[in-house]
């Protein structure tokens, strides 16, 4: 698949670029065609495009001399983020103009020897914990494969088999009933939340496509912990008993969040669970909770949303499509940045909203396998 995506990245940018640099008249000819003013082009860049591109300037702007992309603070994970962001709508680390050298610093910068402890925990240096350490790995895992050289790929793989080593171990500390299979703030925690959660999962599937030691039972284990966390009580036979239904952040919980019924139901259909009635269930909660600019987590839960939509397809995608493009669209700064709405979130700075807005907006170029159905 990844091979795949990169011969069909390579396809796009080529046909751009005849777009760009090719006449309009020239291009009329080779159709045969008279093209009519009114008539938009096959390449011209619509309201995402144009937004897309300006947040990635702003990225770019943000730059230290380390190669690192933050503004607040946990700078490891913030440039993670930030690659995340690049890649989904198409930038390579090997790609020759100023975006592609500009993610191969940073990049660089995340496989620095300081960035990953001995145990291989990504969470300790920049103080973001197991949940950068999951937004870190994933990021690698993702970029395993696309790397600007043979060297830089051997050093992705292994750092990433040491972060999800790590993860592994993590899932198997001793823990409650009710949070066995998930993971919390520490590699020695005892205790899961779904927040944190759904990052381990997620580099933990992104990893097994990329053919790393993960074992099957550790995916299981964690998807039986989503089923836990879910709002609605199961029957015998593991059906819900209520038709629309979201997820929690704890289990046992019963009140379903936007956000983490969003991360859920990306997670579920990442590992498999398409069909689940816990899928169908938190698709048609989403449907009556839409996003809400003031929402709490509105960035970190549109982020889910937005992908997890997607991959249900028909009416739900549709309307997540058009939800998101309208919000952020319309909170979109001048300088291609977006500022969170709530205290939580703005406090984590604009890289971070503008990261995730992207990875939000990005739905429409399906380029980061993860997220490919």
């Amino acid at each position: 698949m990844r091979l795949c995506m990169q011969h069909l990245r390579s396809i796009v940018l080529v046909l751009l670029l005849i777009g760009r640099s090719t006449p309009a008249s020239a291009q009329d000819s080779v159709a045969g065609t008279e093209r009519s003013s009114t008539t938009p082009s096959l390449f011209q860049k619509d309201e995402v495009d144009i937004a897309a591109e300006k947040a990635i300037a702003y990225l770019l702007s943000q730059q230290k001399d380390s190669g690192a992309i933050f503004d607040r603070s946990h700078d490891t994970t913030m440039t993670s983020l930030a690659i995340m962001a690049m890649a989904s709508v198409g930038i390579q680390p090997a790609d020759p103009g100023p975006e592609g050298q500009a993610m191969n610093r940073a990049l660089s910068f995340v496989l620095q020897d300081d960035r990953q402890d001995d145990k291989g925990y990504f969470g300790r240096k920049d103080g973001s914990r197991m949940y950068g350490h999951g937004i870190i790995t994933l990021m690698l895992t993702e970029m395993l494969g696309m790397s600007a050289s043979d060297d830089q790929d051997k050093l992705i793989h292994d750092r990433c088999q040491k972060a999800i080593d790590l993860i592994l171990s993590a899932q198997r500390e001793r823990k409650s009933t009710d949070s066995q299979g998930g993971w919390r703030y520490e590699p020695n925690s005892r205790d899961a939340d779904l927040s944190v959660s759904v990052w381990q999962l997620m580099a933990l599937r992104s990893a097994k496509n990329d053919g790393l030691q993960v074992p099957a039972s550790a995916i299981h284990d964690a998807v039986n912990y989503l089923k836990r966390s879910y709002s609605s009580p199961l029957d015998r036979d593991g059906l819900p008993t209520d038709k629309a239904g979201g997820f929690c952040y704890e289990p046992g919980r019963r009140h379903a969040t936007y956000t983490m019924t969003a991360a859920g139901l990306l997670a579920m259909q990442v590992c498999g669970e398409y069909e689940s009635p816990l899928v169908v269930g938190a698709a048609d909660w989403l449907l009556l909770h839409p996003p809400k600019w003031n929402e709490r987590f509105c960035m970190y839960g549109t982020y889910y949303y937005a992908q997890g939509m997607y991959q249900r397809g028909g009416e739900h995608a549709e309307t997540a499509a058009q939800l998101v493009q309208e919000m952020l669209l319309e909170k979109q700064t001048a300088d291609g940045s977006w500022h969170a709405e709530n205290g939580e979130e703005r406090n984590a700075g604009n890289v971070y909203a503008t990261s995730m807005a992207v990875l939000s907006l990005s739905v429409k170029y399906h380029y980061l396998p993860i997220y490919q159905k």
